[in-house]
């Protein structure tokens, strides 16, 4: 489905974007004489416009309202940089068209989509900043902004030659494909894009753990600033910071609720209260309560023998050790316990992500 919306979108982006160009053009009046400098322009912000629009709610398609508040930076983004590269390739289309320099035709049409479409790429890679938690990681953006100017300019140039391939191959251009070259040349264009944009927009499948119930920030604690003395135990739930880091937090090791643990692509994760084994301390917990178990694509709750009546998962409480395998929103929660395994005290609760689509996970 992800596949056939962005395609959809492409098409659909830059017929509309070719449409307001030749009102424009033709109905208005404006610039008839410099065509591409109208043109271009319109294609270049309709589809940065719609394929920023279509990965917002492609990625969040249930929070139609948060969509629309969190879309207002990437669109002015997007239209920014629509104008901008739509105006630079409609001027440089315009000066290589004039007759003392007399440049052939498809290599001024295949510059100009080549600059439209990595204004589109700039577009989606520098939006996708404001509307995804993933951007929030230095080495993802940059690898994610890369591929999506790389890929869209690629798409553009492809789009190109494709176009000025099927034109030379006729011999004698059709009268009805001469009439509708423009929009035909744009759809495909679009269409590649959007293609392109399936893949490298794809979401990623990196686990994370989202702290709840139970983590509230309590202030500051005396005694986890002189943690070198013996005897203090410290209070407040934290990650191993050599194996663990907080998703657009590199420095903190205290777990809050609303930050998200970002979880290795394999490995195992303790839970407990043992200082020294743990990669997720939580005071009142026992020793050992659970394993998270990392492997490509999947992830396991390993409870612990002894104590997995003191988990929930979705609410309903585990009856035995058996493995459960986590997928994307489930939520689990752990109680404290008195070492008789009784008189519950306080519950701390995660929600488990899979893949970061929702902007406010």
């Amino acid at each position: 489905m992800r596949f056939y919306l962005y395609i959809l979108a492409g098409i659909t982006s830059a017929l509309i974007g070719w449409n307001i160009g030749q009102f424009f053009l033709t109905d208005i009046g404006l610039l008839t004489s410099f065509p591409e400098i109208i043109l271009f322009p319109c294609i270049a912000i309709s589809l940065a416009f719609g394929m920023v629009m279509n990965e917002i709610f492609i990625s969040n398609p249930t929070r139609i309202k948060i969509n629309f508040r969190i879309a207002k930076t990437p669109l002015l983004i997007a239209i920014g940089l629509g104008i901008l590269a739509g105006l630079i390739a409609g001027l440089i289309s315009q000066i290589l068209f004039l007759p003392f320099i007399s440049v052939p035709t498809p290599i001024v049409r295949t510059l100009g989509w080549l600059l439209i479409g990595c204004s589109v790429g700039i577009a989606e890679g520098l939006s996708w900043r404001w509307h995804s938690l993933e951007a929030g990681e230095p080495k993802r953006f940059k690898q994610r902004f890369l591929t999506s100017v790389i890929g869209a300019s690629a798409a553009s140039l492809v789009a190109a030659v494709i176009f000025e391939f099927i034109r030379t191959s006729l011999s004698e251009i059709p009268a009805a494909f001469k009439s509708a070259e423009d929009p035909l040349g744009f759809s495909l264009l679009g269409l590649l894009l959007g293609l392109v944009f399936s893949f490298t927009n794809s979401p990623s499948y990196m686990a994370a753990l989202r702290a709840g119930t139970g983590f509230e920030f309590t202030g500051f604690n005396y005694q986890d600033a002189i943690p070198q003395l013996e005897g203090v135990h410290k209070s407040n739930p934290y990650i191993d910071k050599s194996l663990l880091t907080f998703v657009n937090d590199d420095e903190n090791e205290e777990i809050e609720e609303g930050l998200s643990i970002q979880l290795p692509s394999n490995g195992i994760i303790k839970i407990g209260s043992a200082e020294k084994e743990a990669h997720i301390y939580i005071p009142g917990l026992p020793l050992h309560v659970a394993d998270i178990v990392l492997k490509k694509r999947e992830a396991f709750l390993t409870p612990d023998f002894n104590y997995f009546n003191t988990i929930e998962v979705n609410g309903e409480r585990l009856v035995s050790r058996r493995n459960v395998r986590l997928r994307h929103n489930y939520v689990l929660t752990f109680h404290t316990v008195k070492m008789d395994g009784k008189n519950e005290e306080k519950m701390y609760r995660f929600v488990y992500y899979n893949r970061f689509l929702d902007p406010q996970s």
